[in-house]
């Protein structure tokens, strides 16, 4: 086998919780909902999410619309926020992200201006995210929708659904 495969294959079989504290991330504390509902909900052996915020400290960060105030860059960062709060959630609502044996589904909703054409750029930074925490092998399906608003004013909601499994695998 080569290195690279061999590296490939150790990174995925890694724990989730090992490789957030490698990337030297620290997950922000889960937000809470903004209006009568609950952040997530158990079915079977799926961990459905709410929508996440780019949210930091209560505070709604990234306001504006992808393409105007707000640049790709911007917008990959809120992405990125969003998304680690939603790992925060899964977190909270698990014990432990290593529970996670698949990421299934992304949903991805930007504020862009009517031009804006570069949605999966965007998106991107809460896939890549993922991926450095799960692996490759556990990539997300998505979907990605333009809209005009979302709540508070931000500039993207990133929506989640997590395969669980029962069993923590060992560090």
């Amino acid at each position: 086998m080569s290195t690279n495969t061999t590296s490939a294959s150790a990174a995925t079989n890694a724990s989730a919780e090992r490789r957030l504290k490698e990337l030297g991330i620290n997950l922000p504390r889960p937000p809470t909902p903004l209006g009568a509902y609950v952040e997530a909900v158990r079915s079977g052996n799926l961990l459905f999410l709410s929508g996440t915020l780019p949210v930091e400290g209560g505070v709604p960060r990234f306001l504006g619309r992808i393409g105007a105030e707000l640049s790709i860059e911007d917008g990959r960062r809120a992405t990125r926020l969003a998304a680690l709060n939603a790992l925060a959630l899964a977190r909270e609502h698990l014990g432990s992200l290593d529970r996670v044996t698949r990421v299934v589904r992304l949903g991805v909703s930007l504020v862009t201006t009517p031009e804006f054409r570069e949605h999966p750029k965007v998106a991107d930074a809460a896939s890549e995210l993922l991926v450095s925490v799960f692996g490759a092998d556990k990539t997300s399906t998505r979907l990605v929708f333009g809209m005009a608003s979302l709540p508070v004013g931000v500039c993207v909601v990133l929506e989640s659904i997590f395969e669980i499994g029962e069993a923590v695998p060992p560090l």
